[in-house]
C-alpha cells in the first residue's frame, strides 16, 4: 500500500525470536496465490504461529493476544532470512504494519519490505532488548519512529538511536513513491538528459 512516511508512534507486538525466515512470515502454500489482495496475506501472516495442527486459534500466539496490536513489529535477531519471496513483504504490509525493528535483517527482505512501504528499522542488540522489556512490562508502551530525523525512540525510556537509511528509499518512503512513480516523476529530467547525450 503506497502511504507517506513521517512519523509514526504507536504501540507495538513483540515477537522476540531469532532467525525468523520468509516460510515462518508467509508459507510456502500461500505463493500459489493468484492475487496480490493485501487482506488475503495480511490474513495469512504467520500462517502456522497463528493456528494450531488441527486448525484452532493457537492462543499463546502474540499476533492472538489482544494486549498488543499496533503498526510496529519489534523481532529478534536476523529477521527475514531464507528464501527472497516477495510475499512475506506484502503479508507484513497486509496486517497492517508500517514498521519492522530488529537488530539484523536479511538483505533481500530488507528491501522487499523498503519496496512494499513497511520500514525496516536496525537497532543495537542492547536497545532491542530494552525495548522488549518495556513492552513486555506495559504492552502500552509506545514507540516513535522519526524518518526525516532518522531515530527511533522508547517512550518509556526516552531513548533513542538513529538508523541508516538508503536516501533514495527515504525520498521515496517520505512521498508515497515507487520506482516507477520516481521515474515518470523525473520523466522530463530523463528525457532532457537523453536528448542532451544523443550523439
Amino acid at each position: 500500500m503506497k502511504q507517506k512516511f513521517n512519523i509514526i508512534t504507536s504501540t507495538c507486538v513483540p515477537l522476540p525470536l531469532e532467525n525468523v525466515d520468509t516460510d515462518q512470515i508467509i508459507p510456502a502454500r500461500f505463493l500459489k496465490a493468484t492475487t496480490r489482495e493485501e487482506k488475503f496475506f495480511g490474513d495469512n501472516l504467520f500462517r502456522d504461529w497463528c493456528y494450531n495442527p488441527d486448525g484452532s486459534l493457537n492462543k499463546d500466539f502474540v499476533l492472538n493476544n489482544p494486549a498488543y496490536g499496533g503498526q510496529i513489529l519489534v523481532a529478534g535477531k536476523n529477521f527475514g532470512s531464507g528464501s527472497s519471496r516477495e510475499h512475506a513483504a506484502w503479508a507484513i504490509a497486509g496486517y497492517g504494519f508500517r514498521v519492522v525493528v530488529s537488530s539484523f535483517f536479511a538483505d533481500i527482505h530488507k528491501n522487499n519490505e523498503l519496496n512494499n512501504f513497511v520500514l525496516p528499522v536496525v537497532v543495537s542488540e542492547l536497545f532491542l532488548k530494552e525495548l522488549f522489556d518495556s513492552i513486555f512490562a506495559n504492552p502500552k508502551v509506545q514507540v516513535e519512529v522519526n524518518l526525516p530525523e532518522q531515530t527511533i525512540t522508547n517512550k518509556a525510556t526516552g531513548k533513542s538511536e538513529r538508523f541508516e537509511i538508503n536516501a533514495y528509499k527515504k525520498h521515496c518512503l517520505m512521498h508515497g513513491l515507487d520506482d516507477i512513480d520516481f521515474l515518470v516523476g523525473n520523466k522530463d529530467k530523463i528525457e532532457a538528459w537523453e536528448n542532451k547525450n544523443e550523439a
